[in-house]
């Protein structure tokens, strides 16, 4: 291959990995997904047991707008705090692994041994491996943390993202099964609810495994299910508890 069919390559091959089948990142995702569905669900869950339990409109608008905000605080929080434990708790087993290398360093190099023997190196070249990982003391520990550990590093900046998207998705989440609340009868409503949160759910799960790995009509159906029949657990609670009407 001539130099200019490689520069050809190399740039075909840079185009498809930036723009093609671009990395994506997890985290935001993930926070996304978290608080779109728990804002769907949940609030879905208790709107319909309210609807159930009685037919007034406003009391249900109102039982879901509250546990809206409730939820999105509350998912918000969880998320930050959360990530907060988890940068701790790096921190935490990284300084550990700092002292373990200076105070125990033949048990630590043998930990090294293990791993990249269980990887099939193994001779001269698992002892070049070895002797090249625990020469610098920053290599060592990162390579424990990342095998042994199975950790990553969180950056703590990373906790207000994630409370700001879990508890914004939480909020636009929440308000999609209260939306034919504010236009339909409550009987209507309710139906129409489960369908549009359905709809939503099914198209979170596509996205999912559009950006991730899996089949996406399949995700989407799965994501559908599951939210829709937890929430209807909601349904059946009120259904049982049904406030009788006041003549």
């Amino acid at each position: 291959m001539s130099p200019t069919q490689t520069q050809k390559a190399l740039a075909d091959e840079l185009l498809h990995h930036t723009h093609g089948d671009p990395h994506h990142r997890e985290s935001s995702l993930s926070d996304f997904i978290l608080g779109a569905q728990d804002g769907l669900v949940n609030v879905l869950g208790v709107i319909l047991g309210v609807a159930a339990a009685t037919s007034d409109a406003r009391i249900v608008l109102v039982a879901g707008l509250a546990t809206t905000f409730a939820e999105s605080i509350s998912m918000g929080a969880v998320a930050f705090t959360t990530t907060l434990a988890d940068a701790d708790h790096y921190q935490s087993e990284l300084e550990r692994e700092y002292r373990h290398i200076h105070k125990i360093p033949n048990l630590e190099t043998q930990e090294i041994k293990k791993i990249y023997e269980e990887k099939g190196f193994k001779d001269e070249l698992l002892e070049h491996i070895v002797e090249t990982v625990t020469a610098n003391k920053d290599v060592w520990v990162a390579v424990m943390m990342a095998e042994e550990h199975q950790l990553a590093p969180v950056d703590r900046r990373q906790a207000w993202r994630a409370a700001w998207v879990v508890g914004l998705s939480a909020v636009i989440g929440s308000l999609v099964p209260l939306s034919p609340f504010m236009f339909l009868p409550v009987g209507t409503s309710m139906w129409a609810s489960v369908f549009v949160t359905a709809l939503v759910l099914f198209g979170i799960g596509v996205h999912k495994a559009r950006v991730t790995v899996g089949k996406p009509m399949r995700s989407g159906i799965e994501m559908a299910l599951i939210g829709t029949l937890s929430a209807l657990a909601g349904y059946l609670v009120g259904f049982i508890l049904k406030v009788p009407a006041v003549p």
